[in-house]
């Protein structure tokens, strides 16, 4: 399926972006790109459940009420998916408030693991 295939593809160079930002100090970047890599993977496996959402969080509902809470993937997934959409908010629209170095490296490693998880599940589907 080939929005499978674009949505992967975008996914995989916001994470790369999350890693440059990271690199250099720009954790409020890092942390947005962190979720928006996690929030196109998410549309990607919902679209293999004819599920789609016109909202963010109506994204990370679907995806926990078909992925996290049916046992298709990891429960955590599901919150995974819920801190990073708080943490890009912060990043995002933060007054006074920032992402620090420690949250942003732990938010790029759990965006890594939710991509690799979620395009496991999209290439076994797929096959």
């Amino acid at each position: 399926m080939k929005e499978l295939d674009v949505l992967s593809a975008k996914a995989r160079t916001f994470l790369r972006t999350a890693e440059q930002t990271l690199s250099t100090g720009d954790y409020d970047s890092c942390a947005s790109r962190c979720y928006y890599a996690m929030f196109l993977m998410a549309e990607a496996a919902l679209l293999t459940k004819n599920q789609s959402a016109s909202s963010h969080r109506g994204v990370i509902r679907l995806f926990g009420e078909h992925f996290a809470k049916t046992g298709v993937l990891e429960s955590h997934m599901g919150r995974t998916l819920n801190h990073a959409y708080d943490k890009r908010l912060i990043g995002d629209y933060g007054m006074g408030a920032s992402i620090s170095q420690e949250e942003a490296e732990d938010l790029f490693a759990a965006a890594q693991e939710f991509f690799e998880k979620v395009k496991n599940y999209l290439d076994r589907w797929v096959n």
